[in-house]
């Protein structure tokens, strides 16, 4: 782990990180939307994963070949992101809604960024901002009632285990696109992002087995809310907007604003998913989860408010975000990360994943009167 410090993080950088972090949250959060016909129409949602994963890497392979010095140079931070950022967020989340409710996984999987606090604070021994820690509370109850986890509440160990495996990846995400920037030999986000989503679509690959796909259901139509579009359109928006852009945008936002606070922010794509799935697949959106909803945008914009009266914020640098923890280093991804949500009735996945993240991460179609979404 490498110790040097980047430079102090500017008011106008801060602007553009805060920018960044929402299209990421926006275009991480409209996977599931796009997700979701090709599912319906016959592909599993680990081929669903598959696919997005994998047409991003060959989208992105121009670049990393154009960076490819970056492997010589940070061969082990590359290897992590894209084992943690894009595999790990996947498989965790997964074998998690094999075992126990959707909106359950998804909240531990949302744990990503207080988890990401708790790194920060107690590893890294550095200070953590009362804007971030505030922020991330209220963040995840608000993501409690965005995925009305009350709905069906039963509790297996593993399962468990696994989505808190899927946090910790998502944790890997934040971490490992900051520690880019860090030590003597920095690393362009391009490259993390590129090579990220080369290595993880080389492990799901093996764990996925593409070629027992009917990979022909991509020369058809499907249907979105009772209207028939080409299989092509929400395929071609998964790869490029939902995966591409939004890990480009996102790691170059932790950058500009700290893990703990894009961490916190990357919390309004639960919110994003359901707003999608309610406008273009005409899912029902209740009380609770528009109050969730708010309540997330409100730990989001808790977590990058300056702490009033003063340049530092718990110790930070002048110039340094109020609730940022100080950035975090190099440590080990996908939702999401990134992971995506699998949409199912109750005990059944039939919906991608994908966070990642930050984790992942697609939205998922619950049950009647349960809603459950993520990256």
């Amino acid at each position: 782990m490498h110790s040097s410090q980047p430079l102090p993080r500017s008011a106008s950088g801060r602007s553009l990180g805060l920018t960044l972090a929402l299209i990421s949250a926006c275009a991480f959060g409209g996977s599931g939307t796009a997700a979701k016909p090709l599912i319906e129409a016959g592909l599993s949602p680990l081929h669903v994963v598959w696919l997005r994963v994998t047409g991003a890497a060959l989208v992105l392979l121009p670049l990393a070949y154009r960076h490819r010095a970056a492997v010589l140079r940070r061969p082990w931070l590359l290897l992590g992101f894209g084992l943690l950022a894009v595999a790990g967020v996947q498989a965790c989340y997964f074998a998690a809604i094999s075992r126990i409710p959707v909106g359950v996984a998804l909240l531990i999987e949302y744990l990503g960024p207080p988890l990401l606090l708790a790194y920060v604070k107690f590893v890294q021994r550095r200070p953590v901002g009362r804007g971030a820690a505030i922020g991330a509370g209220v963040a995840v109850t608000g993501l409690a009632c965005v995925v009305e986890v009350w709905n069906g509440l039963s509790f297996d160990a593993l399962g468990v285990l696994f989505a808190l495996g899927a946090a910790c990846c998502q944790v890997g995400y934040f971490v490992l696109a900051d520690a880019g920037s860090r030590g003597e030999r920095p690393v362009d986000p391009i490259a993390v992002s590129a090579y990220g989503l080369l290595i993880g679509a080389l492990v799901l690959t093996g764990v996925t087995r593409p070629w027992q796909a009917d990979w022909g259901i991509l020369g058809g139509d499907v249907r979105m809310n009772g209207h028939e579009l080409p299989a092509l359109l929400p395929a071609a928006w998964m790869i490029l907007v939902a995966t591409v852009l939004a890990y480009l945008t996102g790691v170059v936002a932790v950058r500009h604003l700290s893990p703990p606070v894009a961490g916190v922010v990357a919390n309004l794509e639960a919110v994003v998913a359901t707003v999608l799935a309610w406008v273009l697949l005409g899912e029902h959106l209740g009380a609770p989860q528009l109050a969730g909803g708010l309540l997330v945008l409100a730990g989001a914009f808790a977590a990058q408010t300056r702490k009033a009266g003063g340049g530092k914020a718990g110790g930070g640098k002048a110039g340094a975000p109020a609730g940022e923890a100080g950035p975090a280093a190099a440590a080990a991804g996908v939702t999401a990360g990134n992971a995506e949500q699998p949409a199912g009735d109750a005990g059944t996945a039939d919906a991608a994943t994908e966070p990642a993240g930050r984790t992942a991460d697609l939205a998922t179609a619950p049950a009647p009167g349960r809603k459950a979404v993520a990256r």
